[in-house]
């Protein structure tokens, strides 16, 4: 197995945000630096509007910083955002075989990764339940499956616990821990202070758009 930072003898150097500022009617992040590297569980906290979800979006590529940039973002990247929606006509397992696909496994791959995952995180219902009919803590379970269908180099989670239960909340602390100890990069946030003390390896905050 690759040491934690190695990638079939490459040496990956992590993810850096550097002078990132964003600002929409006002600004929203000022001059934010920030590290995620191979191994590491980092963990931004903060308060409602503080900035944590912008933050997050530009880290994982979805949204473009108004300065600053980001760099060493490696694929493959896993991501679960603050609200995940899935109106589709798919079942869960559907769903996921139909993402894993996409990622690049074949059909069979896809399907017994994504069946795994599903029982792991126990989807109430099991794979067969149509995305629609789910409720916000088994939906989160489907956002968490595809985001580690393919094993992430940098894995990107926006409140990972809302909605989960306790034994839902357990298989994901050991799901993000076998991302780093794999050697991948995870950056988090969440507003449980207990959770994240025992899950990240380094907190941050983030106060009025700059991190402490």
């Amino acid at each position: 197995m690759a040491a934690p930072g190695r990638v079939c003898g490459m040496e990956l150097r992590g993810m850096e945000l550097r002078g990132i500022g964003k600002w929409y009617r006002r600004p929203v992040l000022r001059d934010v630096h920030l590290a995620v590297r191979p191994g590491e569980v980092v963990a931004v906290m903060g308060g409602n509007g503080a900035g944590k979800s912008t933050l997050l979006r530009i880290a994982a590529g979805l949204c473009r910083p108004s300065a600053g940039r980001v760099t060493g973002r490696h694929a493959p990247l896993g991501y679960v955002p603050d609200r995940f929606a899935a109106h589709q006509q798919l079942s869960a397992l559907g769903y996921l075989t139909h993402l894993g696909r996409i990622r690049g496994l074949d059909r069979a791959t896809a399907r017994n990764r994504g069946h795994a995952l599903l029982e792991r995180f126990a989807l109430v219902g099991g794979g067969g339940s149509a995305l629609r009919m789910l409720s916000k803590g088994n939906l989160q379970k489907v956002a968490l499956a595809q985001a580690v269908l393919v094993p992430p180099r940098l894995l990107v989670l926006d409140e990972p616990w809302a909605g989960l239960d306790a034994p839902a909340q357990r298989v994901l602390g050991e799901v993000v821990a076998e991302v780093a100890n794999a050697g991948g990069a995870v950056l988090l946030t969440d507003h449980r202070a207990d959770l994240v003390a025992a899950t990240a390896t380094h907190v941050h905050h983030l106060v009025d758009g700059r991190l402490s």
